[in-house]
This record gives structure tokens, sequence and C-alpha cells, in this order.
């Protein structure tokens, strides 16, 4: 990791944790926004530390964009989860007749920057 590269991750790794410790829950109760914060800080750190061992640049910018795309969802909709893509059941155009194999590689495909680092089995 470069220095420069270095340099953005722990800028966006204050700014997560600026933005947390000022973060207000859309419905201005304060269990929700405890509830918030600490999901935010929760999820900073947890995918912080995942991907602390990565070396390829390009997967490093990869999450470099992840984290700054969720960082400005969370604050345009005031929702700090990440938002969820709705796709039926077989809703995308396979290729030429191709089967599941190819509708799973089209929702693979599909899935925006800010849910790279959320794989289906997450709940």
């Amino acid at each position: 990791m470069t220095t420069a590269t270095r340099q953005e991750v722990l800028g966006l790794y204050r700014r997560i944790f600026r933005l947390a410790r000022k973060w207000q829950a859309a419905s201005r109760q304060m269990e929700d926004t405890i509830k918030e914060k600490q999901y935010i800080v929760n999820e900073a750190r947890m995918l912080f530390q995942k991907n602390k061992n990565l070396t390829d640049t390009d997967l490093i910018k990869q999450c470099i964009d992840e984290c700054t795309a969720r960082i400005e969802i969370g604050l345009h909709y005031q929702i700090p989860y990440p938002r969820p893509i709705h796709l039926p059941p077989m809703g995308l155009i396979p290729l030429r007749g191709r089967g599941l194999r190819s509708q799973e590689k089209l929702r693979k495909l599909s899935k925006p920057v800010y849910l790279q680092s959320h794989d289906e089995g997450d709940t």
C-alpha cells in the first residue's frame, strides 16, 4: 500500500468515527441514535479489520470507493445501514437460454458498489 493510499484509508477511518460521534437518528429518538452510532462504529471496525491485509491496489481502490459511497448514501438518506437492492428471483434476463448459473452471475454483476462487502448470506 502506498503512503498516499494509506493516508486516504486512515482519513476515511477518521471520517467515519467523526460521523458516528455526530450522528443523529432520523427519528430523533435517543435510543435509535445510540443504536445507529454503535452500528456505524461496529461496521467500520469489522470491515476495516477484514480488509487490513489487502495488498492489491485495485481491491483497495474498490474498498475505498465502497466506503465513500456508503458514507454519502448514509448522509443523504440519513440511515447508516446499506440500502438493500430488490431483485425478484429469475428477474434478470439470461443470456441465450443459459440457466441458473447465468442468473447468479448477473445478480453478482448487478450488485451496487456500496454493497460489495456484504455477501448474499449476511443478515
